[in-house]
């Protein structure tokens, strides 16, 4: 445990990537300039690359408990093609835990929720900063077992999970699936009680797995980690990155639709 850290501070010192599975740590450099950029240079002639990890709001979206998907979130209520001075939609969700979204302490906990920690009191020091990308273990839930064998090493603070759920493609299919991989309660149990981890993200609706889903949201939340579900990783390869999630600034809300990139 003591070399995966170093792994880890050197890496992020000297631009390393770090990929953590079940198989273990590996590694590779990136030195000047070999990360591709989407905004083209970045300082002494080296790139940085941009990923977008949110899923884009369609209308065939899974949505949670539904067969039928998220459907049309936007219309016109103004229209230059109807003689209108200007395009303007409205926007409409059923519920703020669509997509790719936030969970605030007081989703599933009363107390947090009374006492205002709400989506517009995260921190957004936890929303932005390093991330570790990980490949959980295809086999099973994200049970303390399987959190064990992933090996997270110490004064990591934030991880994204890539399960199963991205190999299934759920979140491109439009009927909501009870099967998906989440933590179970003792998975959730492990992580608050043997790592530092304050902000974990997820490739489904939920973080929790269905069988344990209030209790295992309970105990991440009751420790007020930041949890952000349904995330695109199809394309994301597992490794150390800097993520940057922001959600709207709701009061009294507690979730709300986010957008999160991933920079190397």
């Amino acid at each position: 445990m003591a070399f995966s850290l170093v792994v880890v501070v050197f890496a992020a010192l000297l631009g390393t990537q770090v990929a953590i599975s079940a198989q273990g740590i590996e590694t590779s450099h990136h030195g000047p300039g070999m990360c591709k950029a989407q905004g083209g240079e970045v300082g002494g002639g080296s790139t940085r690359r941009v990923i977008d990890i949110t899923h884009s709001y369609r209308a065939d979206l899974p949505k949670w408990q539904s067969k039928t998907g998220l459907g049309v979130l936007t219309s016109l209520v103004s229209s230059l093609a109807e003689g209108d001075f200007a395009n303007v939609s409205e926007l409409k969700f059923e519920e703020v835990h669509s997509g790719t979204h936030v969970d605030a302490p007081g989703h599933y906990v009363q107390e947090h929720y009374v006492a205002g920690l709400d989506v517009a009191s995260l921190d957004l020091d936890t929303l932005i900063g390093p991330v570790l990308l990980i490949d959980a273990p295809r086999d099973s839930n994200l049970t303390a077992q399987a959190l064990q064998s992933l090996h997270i090493p110490p004064g990591v603070e934030r991880v994204i999970f890539r399960t199963l759920n991205s190999d299934r493609r759920l979140m491109w299919n439009i009927e909501w699936d009870s099967s998906y991989v989440g933590f179970t309660t003792d998975g959730a149990e492990w992580l608050v009680n043997h790592t530092n981890v304050k902000f974990i993200g997820i490739d489904y609706l939920s973080v929790a797995a269905y069988v344990d889903l209030v209790a295992a949201h309970r105990v991440l939340l009751g420790k007020k980690l930041v949890i952000v579900e349904g995330l695109n990783l199809d394309e994301v390869e597992m490794g150390l990155y800097t993520v940057h999630c922001l959600p709207l600034k709701l009061l009294q809300a507690e979730g709300c639709p986010i957008r999160c990139v991933l920079s190397a």
